[in-house]
């Protein structure tokens, strides 16, 4: 072993020891093992294992903060669209579809090199024993099967032959509804069905029912939808924006240690923030505008793929082939009587070059968004100034077959430890119907610290694997012999954090429910929070709102 190896060793082994010691003593003592033994073990699997960063270009989004090129230095003539659409995630993919559809010529410009944004995939391990490779997310890995007011996915979900109406009813494609078991939580030394913990005192039971209780309130006499543009807002919804998830729990005396975990994984797991940090809005908005809050009786119904929701952004940018220019990083945009010029670095020919358009579509993230126009509106200055964006961490692990398991519910899609900070990880093989046991995929996903942003960016891709399976090696003792290759995407700025005060400011409305001028801008940030139906509704909608103008004008 080289003397680089030898050194990237002794790092792991003293970070894993740090990470493992405080969780494997308790829960490998059960097995009879040491907690020593195992870090070393992933330590030596580290220190060789192939893999690294994957799926993001953070150099080209970083090009905004240095000296930018003048106008002047793009070359070539301009190129030119009727509507230009910068940014190819869910929304932008949404709004340029929509567009094509109608006969509109569109381009669609985004920094990287395939669409999808949040919602792409990733193979991992291609080579002669695995083809192309097994298919995995970078991001997005479900879609909860819509409710009534989500027309748009509703009909999306139509199109792609993923639902059927019958006899005045929804049916859903079952190859892609999410397979048996679906989630398990680790407690007490074995895994237990469901991720809600068990109540196992009176007093749980009853904070159990009495939040479902006010949440059923809260739908009742406040009111949520999914995607939430589609409710109208009120002084009810503005009060609990107004206050903390945390502090609306506490005025209600919900404060059991297992009520309160859950809560705050929940939050995580959709705003990348726990019931401290969100707004009361949220925190019910996530139950009340989908399931309700449900003891385990009942599943909320999720369609998933193996690829996650790469699987949905790869059939909206295939109508879009010849009208999407990855590698494109827009730098400024200038709006003129007539139209809008963007000038655009150009990553392959390493050069600036200019398009031009009659209406630009900003399908981006606020805060990028705000850089861009010369002229920036004031509802986009001041909603720019308000974002806050919690950095992701998302690892795809080959593993040569599947993980001893321990005691309880069997593997799941969703399968979640209580009492940590991770966000468990999921079983990307899930809907395959191949019964082998063969290589596979376990997706682990972890929403971070805003201050650790920049280690995210600086450390090294193995010290973040050893945070990742610091979290999993307990409940799977044989994974350093079963891991085979790792890659990590990381997200700088994920996903809106809905702090209160947020979805209910008046910028973020005026962005939404108007165009700026020729500027036009689609993003789920506009909700507030990133999920699949708010930046497709947001896409969707900024299309009708020009096609209903163009007609309005002809």
């Amino acid at each position: 072993m080289g003397q680089a190896a030898l050194k990237r060793r002794d790092l792991l082994t003293r970070t894993l020891t740090a990470s493992l010691a405080a969780s494997l003593v308790p829960m490998l003592s059960a097995c009879g093992r040491e907690a020593r033994p195992l870090a070393d073990r992933l330590a030596e699997r580290l220190a060789e294992l192939p893999g690294g960063w994957t799926g993001a270009n953070w150099e080209r989004g970083h090009r905004l903060r240095g000296a930018l090129p003048v106008w002047s230095a793009a070359t070539g003539a301009p190129r030119r669209a009727q509507v230009l659409v910068l940014g190819a995630g869910i929304a932008g993919l949404a709004c340029a579809r929509r567009l094509r559809l109608q006969g509109v010529d569109v381009a669609l410009l985004d920094l990287e090199d395939r669409p999808g944004g949040n919602s792409r995939g990733h193979r991992i391990g291609a080579g002669p024993a695995l083809g192309e490779g097994l298919r995995c997310p970078l991001g997005a890995h479900y879609l909860p099967t819509p409710g009534p007011e989500a027309v748009e996915v509703r009909a999306l979900l139509e199109d792609l032959g993923l639902a059927r109406q019958e006899h005045g009813k929804t049916v859903y494609e079952e190859r892609w509804l999410c397979h048996s078991p679906q989630e398990r939580l680790w407690w007490r030394d074995q895994w237990v069905d469901g991720l809600l913990p068990p109540a196992e005192s009176p007093d749980v039971q009853a904070q159990y029912r009495r939040f479902g209780e006010l949440v059923d309130q809260a739908r009742h006499e406040v009111g949520f939808a999914m995607p939430s543009t589609h409710h109208a807002w009120t002084s009810a919804h503005q009060a609990l924006d107004a206050k903390t998830f945390a502090a609306w729990l506490d005025e209600h005396q919900l404060t059991a240690a297992p009520l309160r975990w859950y809560l705050d994984y929940c939050c995580r797991d959709d705003y990348g923030a726990d019931a401290t940090q969100v707004s009361a809005w949220a925190g019910l908005h996530y139950f009340g505008s989908r399931h309700g809050f449900m003891s385990g009786e009942e599943r909320e119904a999720v369609l998933t793929w193996p690829q996650g929701n790469g699987w949905l952004s790869e059939r909206l940018a295939a109508p879009l082939a010849d009208a999407f220019h990855g590698g494109r990083t827009a730098l400024r945009v200038r709006e003129e009587r007539h139209g809008v010029r963007v000038l655009v670095w150009n990553d392959k020919e390493q050069a600036a070059e200019c398009w031009e358009a009659d209406q630009v579509v900003m399908a981006m993230p606020l805060f990028i968004a705000a850089r861009l126009p010369e002229q920036p509106p004031t509802a986009l200055t001041e909603a720019a100034g308000t974002m806050r964006y919690a950095p992701w961490l998302v690892a795809n692990l080959l593993l040569d077959a599947p993980p001893l398991e321990r005691l309880g519910v069997p593997m799941s899609w969703d399968n979640v430890a209580y009492g940590g900070e991770a966000l468990g990880y999921v079983n990307a093989n899930q809907q395959d119907l191949d019964p082998s046991r063969g290589p596979m995929v376990l997706t682990a996903y972890r929403s971070l610290r805003e201050s650790q942003r920049k280690d995210l960016l600086q450390d090294d891709w193995r010290a973040w694997s050893a945070h990742v399976l610091s979290d999993m090696a307990p409940l799977h003792p044989d994974l350093p012999e079963r891991l085979q290759r790792a890659e990590l995407m990381r997200y700088g700025h994920a996903m809106s954090i809905p702090h209160p005060g947020l979805r209910g400011s008046q910028a973020l409305a005026a962005l939404r429910e108007q165009a700026h001028g020729r500027l036009h801008f689609a993003h789920a940030d506009l909700a507030g929070y990133s999920v699949f139906e708010e930046a497709f509704t947001q896409g969707e909608t900024v299309a009708a709102r020009f096609l209903d103008r163009r007609r309005g004008s002809t």
